[in-house]
């Protein structure tokens, strides 16, 4: 396969590193906790007005911290290719931006505020240097990614309402694999409670069961479930599964408490019913109230589907193709590790909705970093990929040439 050195190099003319940086550091630079993601929702919509783009701001039902909504469009027909990425970051201590030995360092950094940075180059890219011939550019950026605090509504908002590409790329931290398989999730917190009051072990009553003991007995039979889901196995992103993650109960060593808490997880494999899961839990949770004489409350929060990218379409081969002619290799195939935006892409629209961003770490951490290289090629091979897939169409196989760019205006 011939590298398409014109398109590269043309590409490569119209990046700019600092403008780069500067503008991930920019974004972590707004602190933006999930819900609270008005600030560097603002700052992005600056940024890509002060570079010349048109930007909407749809609430997307969170008025709090309208989207960010910008296109770019080629003049000629073709599909749209949509970047799309969160920004807002867990609810940990903030820390600012900071470049060191070739890293970017803050909050959100890997997650996934240089991936979005590099989303916007690759869309400054493709405008200056008039490589898109066809099709068009959807850039997305919202709030209400991170669960617990948030729950997707906004981007589904968006997603109903028609702010949809025909395919989609999302800069997560994932890039060693092409992800064709995830599972979906959901949290669930139980509480187990008795009727009377905290009161010292010695003074406890005879009638009243045993939150702990009962907090016992829902682990076991969580186990006992887990065990039983791990039979449903999808060969590539794992098998299904509950999960206790904490257990709280009491005050002090020998106080008999009033309730036990419990919290947790719920995952489901693709091609299977995720509404489905609740009810089965909450019927598992009623039997053991039966049974122990307490009460048990669950509050459930639905967070994703289940992910699969249908491999046949044109768009997944195109990627391909251009991580060879960016990278010299194509990726290979893996299961998502974590529910993303793509997920929310594939259940209520059915596009195909590739997870790929530079090389990062410390997610979920105070210590997150992406490498700044990275963010550079991933911009590039965004870049490159919105030219195969808006410029050819999508009735292009690989035998035939790619679009060249225009020639860049003077």
């Amino acid at each position: 396969m011939d590298q398409p050195h014109g398109l590269i190099d043309q590409l490569i003319k119209h990046r700019n590193r600092d403008r780069l940086v500067d503008t991930a550091a920019r974004l972590i630079d707004a602190p933006s906790p999930t819900g609270q993601a008005g600030k560097a929702c603002d700052r992005l919509a600056e940024i890509l007005e002060a570079d010349g783009f048109a930007v909407d701001r749809p609430d997307g039902g969170h008025p709090d911290a309208p989207a960010v909504v910008a296109r770019f469009d080629s003049g000629s027909p073709g599909p749209t290719l949509q970047f799309n990425g969160h920004l807002d970051t867990v609810h940990l201590p903030f820390v600012p931006a900071r470049v060191e030995d070739g890293l970017l360092k803050g909050s959100g950094a890997s997650d996934m505020k240089g991936g979005v940075a590099a989303a916007v180059e690759a869309l400054r890219m493709l405008r200056d240097s008039g490589a898109l011939t066809a099709g068009a550019i959807l850039l997305t950026a919202h709030d209400l990614h991170e669960a617990p605090w948030g729950d997707g509504r906004q981007l589904d908002a968006l997603i109903r309402a028609g702010i949809v590409g025909d395919a989609v790329l999302l800069p997560e931290p994932l890039h060693g694999v092409l992800p064709t398989d995830g599972r979906g999730s959901a949290t669930w917190k139980v509480r187990i409670s008795r009727a009377g009051p905290p009161v010292h072990e010695v003074m406890r009553p005879t009638d009243e069961p045993s939150v702990i003991a009962v907090g016992a007995d829902l682990v076991a039979r969580l186990n006992r479930f887990d065990a039983q889901l791990a039979a449903e196995v999808n060969p590539v992103c794992g098998s299904a599964s509950v999960f206790i993650g904490q257990i709280h109960s009491g005050e002090i060593y020998n106080q008999y408490p009033q309730e036990c808490r419990l919290e947790g997880t719920r995952r489901w494999l693709p091609g299977t019913d995720g509404r489905a899961a609740e009810p089965e839990f909450r019927a598992l949770l009623a039997e053991l109230a039966s049974t122990t004489g307490t009460q048990i409350e669950c509050d459930w929060q639905f967070i994703r589907d289940a992910f699969h990218l249908d491999q046949d379409h044109p768009f997944v081969s195109i990627f391909q193709e251009s991580c060879e002619r960016v990278s010299n290799r194509r990726l290979p195939l893996g299961g998502k590790p974590f529910v993303d935006d793509g997920n929310s892409f594939w259940a209520l629209a059915g596009v195909p909705a590739i997870t790929h961003g530079p090389n990062a770490g410390g997610q979920h951490t105070i210590s997150e970093w992406a490498e700044i290289a990275d963010m550079e090629r991933v911009a590039l091979l965004y870049a490159v990929a919105a030219v195969g897939y808006c410029g050819s169409g999508t009735d292009r196989t690989e035998d035939e040439e790619w679009p060249q760019p225009a020639p860049y205006p003077i």
